[in-house]
Parts: C-alpha cells; sequence; structure tokens
C-alpha cells in the first residue's frame, strides 16, 4: 500500500527546437519552479503556494554545426532582484560549439558567481535538445528528398546501449558502421 505524500515542491524544464527561414536554429529552454505551500522568502516576505520561485527561458541561436552564435535569457521571476544582474552573462558563450567539450565551457565560462545556476542547469542539456532537433530534422529532409545519408559515423552511435556500434540495433539500421568487436564497456564522454 502506497505511503501518504504530500506534493511540495515541482521543477519543470521544458525544451523546443526551431528552424528559422534565415537558416539558422533556436533551442529554446525554459525553467520554473514553484512550491505548492506559501513560503517564507528574503525579498518578498510570503510567496503564496503556486507562485514561481523561479522562471527562466534560454532561446541559443546555432548553426548547423552547433556553433552558438547568439543568446539570449529571460529571468522572468527569481527569488532575488540582484539574480537578474547575470541575466546577460550568458554572452559567454557565445562562439561555443554545442559538442565535446560543451559542459566544460559553460563551467569555465559561467561558472561560480560568474552567473546562475539555474540558468547554467538549464544551458547543459540545450545541447541534447539540438542534437535531437537538427541533425534529426535533416536526416528525415534527406530521406524524404532521397538523398544518400552522409558516410560520416552519425553522432548518437556509440552513445548508449541500443546504438552501441556491435549491437542488433546497429546491425540492423546502420550496418555500414557495425563494428562487431566495438568494446562494449563505457565510451567515451561526449557532450
Amino acid at each position: 500500500m502506497p505511503v501518504e505524500r504530500q506534493r511540495l515542491h515541482t521543477r519543470s524544464v521544458e525544451y523546443n527546437g526551431y528552424r528559422r527561414a534565415d537558416g539558422l536554429w533556436d533551442i529554446e529552454g525554459e525553467l520554473r519552479d514553484l512550491r505548492h505551500y506559501d513560503t517564507q522568502v528574503y525579498e518578498k516576505d510570503l510567496l503564496p503556494a503556486g507562485q514561481f520561485v523561479h522562471r527562466m527561458a534560454i532561446t541559443a541561436t546555432v548553426d548547423d554545426a552547433l556553433l552558438v552564435r547568439e543568446i539570449t535569457s529571460r529571468m522572468a521571476d527569481t527569488p532575488f532582484h540582484f539574480c537578474k544582474e547575470v541575466e546577460d552573462s550568458l554572452q559567454a558563450i557565445v562562439g561555443v560549439h554545442m559538442g565535446k567539450g560543451w559542459r566544460l565551457a559553460i563551467n569555465e565560462r559561467l561558472g561560480g558567481v560568474e552567473s546562475c545556476t539555474h540558468l547554467r542547469e538549464l544551458l547543459m542539456n540545450m545541447a541534447t535538445a539540438a542534437l535531437q532537433t537538427i541533425p534529426t530534422w535533416q536526416a528525415q529532409e534527406r530521406r524524404r528528398l532521397g538523398e544518400p545519408a552522409p558516410d560520416e559515423l552519425p553522432h548518437f552511435l556509440g552513445q548508449c546501449h541500443s546504438w552501441r556500434l556491435d549491437g542488433p540495433v546497429v546491425m540492423k539500421y546502420q550496418p555500414q558502421f557495425f563494428q562487431p568487436n566495438a568494446t562494449t564497456g563505457k565510451g567515451p564522454a561526449k557532450e
């Protein structure tokens, strides 16, 4: 029998990917925190149940190579008015590639007190949303147009159990990249 519980806090994170008319891509992320009970907070005294503690959004504009061309952040709800002082801190990430080294670049350029913990957290997974958006759409377009797939190893191969190079999924759906003697242990970390 389940134990009775009281819901106290909800964090929701949402990512959306968009293809732009100018050939670039917008990857948007939004983070929202709310409490299900009245909370005493420093600057606002009482924060009623259901009101946001945090509500922040980022839009990263990237090119086909996942290079960040532009970035904006919006901090609609924060616990302190001082939080908004770092709203433009993400400009330090313009010119960084959403790929290997992404998380390291975020920590080096925006770590500690240089930015906001929640903006950094939101930014970390934007690369995954970009990879789900851009290469997948491009592959679907190639199929639709009857164009051949590129000969290079897709970014997702060797990065999870199902897409391991020596596994049955790769053997069936990507046989040109199947490696029967590939290492099945921990592969190289990709970000």
